[in-house]
């Protein structure tokens, strides 16, 4: 039979379940792979829920647990009698795993020295084709656990990325997403490489490919080749999706950050000056312990200051054996009262995007159910075949997506 997959947390796990899905080949019964998330403590709890519904719902199927949940909470998915078998973030992607038997233990993922390659061509249910290109990250922020879950950071070689784009572009894909746990630590772990020469080797060995675009990255991190590509490559969308995590420096630094709050501010400018319709999104966390209003009030300031338009906002939430987590905390009330007036910042930046783009001429990727985006990510509502590009005129829009004449 077919395998299903749930997914939960960030678009690498979206990538990897697809993938499993062709690992796990096919199975004599019903079996479903739930990709788990760690990021934060409500992650695991709706995983947990999810997963004791699915057993009720369908008490036949087989449960397997994987991903970065099931990597640093291992003890809790596997004391579920839900759960049938625990499978690695190290191996999950290796057909080998799924036909070894059932197991209800995780292997080390700080042993892991490579990064392997998720071969698809499309993914279920998406016009855009997501690639991972890197994995694990060598970073320790004190609020975080993902290293813990996915090892040390891995890249994909080029040549392997590069033949992966070509599969998908020859399969009819327009858009290729790249992804990973840290993005822009890519290559240091292959030699003398970047993200940035990656971005070049793709654009150079698949000029059939109509756009290239890049999930989350650390802005302090972008090589300089980079930076280059976002001002002389068209087909480099212009959308990044930053990890600044907040505004103050004092706050920064005990979140063990790379940059300060200037660094974020001059990065954005830098970007625009060199390609001004580039949009920008950013991770935020509100109510970091230790956070003073004031400290917090420059983390609100820091939408306006370097023009963000998309915001993922996340209340902090303690995770076990970080640092973080026995500093002084915020009281739980103010941190969802500080996560709400982060949202309605994002809420008001997004609004005003929308206003600016009314009238204006845009390319845009047609998506299902109507939808489609423009070359900065922002959603616009068209009928249009799904994959297909077309030149629009926007007409107005409906507080979340543009709307095309």
């Amino acid at each position: 039979m077919a395998v299903e997959t749930l997914t939960f947390g960030c678009r690498l796990n979206t990538v990897e379940s697809e993938a499993m899905r062709a690992a796990a080949g096919a199975h004599p019964g019903d079996l479903v792979i739930v990709n788990t998330c760690a990021v934060t403590e409500a992650a695991g709890r709706e995983a947990r829920k999810a997963i004791r519904r699915l057993h009720r719902e369908r008490p036949a199927a087989t449960i397997a647990v994987t991903g970065c949940g099931a990597q640093v909470e291992t003890a809790a998915y596997a004391a579920m009698p839900e759960v049938a078998r625990l499978v690695g973030n190290a191996e999950k992607l290796d057909p080998a795993a799924w036909a070894a038997a059932p197991a209800r233990d995780v292997s080390d993922v700080m042993a892991a020295r490579a990064a392997a390659p998720t071969r698809i061509t499309a993914m279920a249910g998406h016009t855009r084709a997501f690639l991972a290109v890197q994995n694990g990250c060598d970073h320790r922020c004190t609020f975080c656990v993902i290293p813990f879950g996915r090892g040390n950071s891995r890249s994909v070689p080029v040549a392997e990325v590069v033949a992966q784009v070509a599969r998908i572009v020859e399969a009819g894909g327009r858009e290729v997403v790249l992804t990973g746990v840290d993005l822009t630590a890519y290559g240091r772990d292959l030699g003398d490489l970047s993200l940035g020469r990656l971005v070049r080797a793709i654009l150079a060995g698949v000029p059939d490919l109509a756009r290239l675009r890049l999930s989350s990255i650390d802005s302090v991190e972008a090589d300089p080749e980079l930076v280059r590509a976002f001002a002389e490559e068209a087909r480099l969308m212009p959308h990044l999706h930053l990890s600044l995590q907040a505004g103050d420096d004092l706050v920064l630094k005990r979140m063990k950050r790379r940059h300060l709050r200037a660094d974020a501010i001059r990065f954005c400018a830098e970007i625009r000056r060199l390609r001004p319709d580039t949009v920008f999104g950013a991770d935020l966390i509100a109510g970091f312990p230790t956070e003073t209003e004031a400290q917090f009030v420059r983390s609100l300031d820091l939408v306006a200051e370097c023009g963000l338009t998309h915001l993922h906002v996340f209340p902090y939430s303690a995770r076990p054996g970080t640092p973080a987590a026995r500093m002084p905390p915020v009281a739980p009330d103010v941190i969802r009262e500080r996560a709400a007036r982060l949202r309605a910042a994002g809420a008001a930046a997004l609004a005003r995007h929308l206003d600016g783009e009314v009238g204006r001429t845009h390319r845009v990727l047609a998506e299902r159910g109507g939808t489609g985006r423009t070359e900065g990510f922002t959603p616009v509502r068209l009928a249009a075949e799904p994959g297909t590009l077309h030149t629009v005129t926007i007409a107005a829009h409906d507080g979340r997506a543009l709307i095309a004449a």
